[in-house]
């Protein structure tokens, strides 16, 4: 007897056995890196270090590369951001989102107690006691266990939807341990940590852009960034307070804590339950001893009714709950003597004046320089020299002037300078405006923050010329502007000559120079520090011009179009390429190598699209908006929003209307779907 097999029956066993085993280890690195977050961000405990966690997560994004079927919304890999929000928008609380009455006194943490008791008809409430983070309130709603979107508190009745950045919070889980509810609904506190925020600062002030007031400031801009993989890389960190939802084993606030977090939920480690005010009150008074050993800020503690039937008895008043009040901790702040006011000059040429202080220790660190603003904030306190003023960490961490204890005797009032200091230049005060601005854009003060911004991470990230290069580069007169970094290979020998520079150190810094004319257009973008154009904003840019020359013959009305730029970004935008300084600047790195382009455009462009501006209008069949958009794109052209003599074509749908007939009164050429789908290469579009 023969048997036959089949070819093509074996061949599908062996692609569904290979199949299985892919979805196997896929399911076994999910597992055991949603293990890992749990033991490092919800026990503080974990099994295994970074470079384990590392390559486990390295695995499973190139598994679902290879196999994009795999990938989940509640996957690891959805955590490390880059899409880009247009907008934000609203979303509708489930239970409305409260917000606390505030106490800073002992006698009104007793006057509520007596209230609580009187209502409930009781001597001694049970209360649930925990950390009143400084931070921004954040709604997470999950389904079947799965995180679906997250949401600010807004209004307290509904907030914005900014899930795609909550993602990116490592200590939120996108799906919880154990068994949960069909829907319940999160509630906690998004914290930027207090060593994160310092070193974010420090690199903003690098760049010469404007500093986060506090952590707080920080958590909430981050957490409204339109493009999430930046929120990836500011360690953003959650943790939950409350549960919303019908939890049968959860009648307490001390049980809800408990819930949370055994199904991977992070909590903070300070929380009790206390029998009598009288141990509440220590409990608060012993917290804020300890407010200075915290990771993060806190600005008081939270003290509830503990069982929730009773908080239901309770109900709230106004958007406040009758259950619950923050005991508010006073600031920290103590008294030094302010021994002169200096000027920093920024990148920009903003006179930037700061309080020069006599050492004070002050919540752990020991305080000598605070920010002064302004003029009128100055002339405001009346500072003079030798005053002894009193200071605080505005946000427990920014040290500011809040008043003058008194005045040294004789002291003058201070006079805001005339001149640079660092040029010596003129200063002017634009109308309207608070700053004072160098106007000398070769004031070296300036060409070093232009330069330290332009070799940033963020920016053209060139390796070996810090801060400490900078100066020496600026000073020495080898740069002048950023185009000046790419000529320092033929200044090699006169390098080798200054004390700070080794043949070695050289050698690096002109092959950081070098692979930094590889960087993406945005980056370059971002890197010539065009006001109030951020990498984020930059991006936007570059998506929808793909070269310098585009960009430059943009106007200000066809750059308000791009979602995300105003009509401020789009002024600075239009004025910085109507320098005649810019103009040569990008011919000299053009003339470099530096890369000045979109290559993704450049590269595919074809002559039909190549610099056209489109409209589309009316419903096209075979493609979304989006798609047509990003065809045109991808092929040199770009898509405005609305017809004017500057528009070359017009896409026309089923159902067009005023925009067609604006384009056939201006003379302009209009192409039904399928003319314009004919011009695309047979690849494109497949039907």
């Amino acid at each position: 007897m023969s048997f036959s097999v089949d070819p093509k029956s074996e061949e599908s066993e062996i692609i569904m056995s290979l199949s299985s085993r892919v979805r196997a280890r896929h399911e076994e690195l999910s597992a055991a890196i949603l293990h890992h977050d749990y033991r490092y961000y919800v026990l503080t405990d974990p099994e295994i270090g970074d470079a384990e966690y590392d390559a486990l997560m390295r695995e499973l994004c190139e598994l679902e590369a290879r196999h994009p079927e795999l990938r989940t919304p509640d996957s690891p890999t959805q955590r490390v951001g880059g899409t880009i929000t247009r907008d934000f928008p609203s979303v509708v609380h489930d239970t409305p989102m409260l917000s606390l009455a505030n106490t800073y006194s002992e006698q009104e943490v007793r006057d509520f107690h007596r209230r609580v008791s009187d209502a409930l008809g009781i001597d001694d409430a049970e209360y649930h006691v925990e950390l009143k983070l400084d931070g921004v309130a954040l709604s997470a709603l999950y389904i079947d266990g799965v995180f679906n979107r997250a949401a600010t508190r807004g209004d307290g009745i509904q907030g914005d939807d900014v899930s795609a950045n909550a993602r990116t919070i490592r200590m939120l889980p996108l799906r919880l341990r154990g068994d949960a509810p069909a829907r319940i609904e999160i509630r906690g506190e998004v914290v930027m940590y207090i060593d994160d925020f310092r070193e974010l600062n420090e690199e903003r002030e690098r760049l010469g852009e404007k500093l986060f007031a506090n952590p707080r400031n920080s958590a909430a801009g981050t957490l409204k960034l339109q493009d999430s993989s930046i929120v990836a890389q500011r360690n953003l960190r959650l943790f939950a307070y409350a549960l919303v939802g019908n939890v049968d084993e959860v009648g307490s606030q001390s049980e809800a804590i408990e819930w949370l977090r055994t199904h991977g939920v992070p909590v903070t480690s300070r929380h009790a339950v206390c029998t009598s005010i009288d141990e509440v009150m220590e409990r608060c008074r012993a917290w804020e001893k300890e407010r200075d050993t915290l990771p993060f800020e806190i600005d008081g503690v939270v003290i509830k009714v503990n069982r929730l039937d009773l908080q239901a008895r309770l109900g709230a008043i106004a958007k406040s709950p009758r259950w619950a009040i923050a005991y508010k901790f006073a600031a920290k702040q103590t008294s030094t003597t302010l021994l002169d006011i200096s000027f920093q000059v920024g990148r920009m040429g903003t006179i930037a004046p700061v309080a020069e202080l006599a050492p004070v220790q002050l919540a752990g660190s020991t305080i000598s320089r605070a920010t002064l603003h302004n003029e009128d904030f100055i002339r405001d306190l009346d500072l003079r020299r030798g005053d002894i003023v009193v200071i605080e960490k505005g946000g427990d961490v920014i040290p500011k002037i809040v008043r003058v204890h008194h005045h040294a005797p004789d002291s003058e009032a201070f006079h805001f300078i005339k001149q640079c200091p660092a040029c010596h230049g003129p200063i002017i005060r634009p109308e309207g405006q608070a700053a004072w601005f160098c106007e000398n854009p070769e004031c070296p003060a300036q060409v070093r923050g232009r330069i330290q911004h332009f070799a940033s991470r963020d920016a053209m990230d060139i390796e070996g010329l810090g801060e400490a290069v900078v100066d020496v580069l600026v000073s020495q007169g080898f740069v002048r502007s950023v185009a000046d970094i790419y000529d320092l290979e033929s200044a090699r020998e006169q390098l080798e000559q200054l004390a700070r520079f080794g043949k070695k150190s050289i050698a690096n810094l002109l092959a950081g120079i070098e692979q930094s004319k590889s960087k993406p257009f945005e980056r370059l973008l971002h890197a010539l520090g065009i006001r109030f154009v951020g990498l984020g904003v930059a991006k936007l840019l570059s998506a929808r011009f793909p070269s310098f020359e585009a960009l430059a013959r943009a106007s200000h009305d066809e750059l308000c179009e791009i979602d995300g730029i105003g009509p401020r970004i789009a002024n600075s935008v239009v004025t910085f390429f109507e320098k005649d300084e810019t103009q040569e600047i990008i011919q000299r790195l053009v003339a470099a190598g530096v890369r000045c382009d979109n290559v993704e455009h450049s590269s595919s462009a074809l002559p039909f699209f190549d610099g056209k501006t489109f409209v589309l209008t009316g419903t096209l069949s075979k493609l979304t908006r989006d798609e047509a958009r990003s065809i045109i794109e991808r092929y040199g052209g770009k898509v405005t929003g609305s017809v004017t003599k500057r528009t070359d074509m017009l896409v026309a749908g089923a159902a067009a209307g005023s925009k067609l007939q604006k384009a056939r009164d201006l003379g302009i050429t209009v192409f039904e779907e399928e003319e314009f789908l004919s011009q695309l290469p047979d690849s494109t579009v497949t039907t």
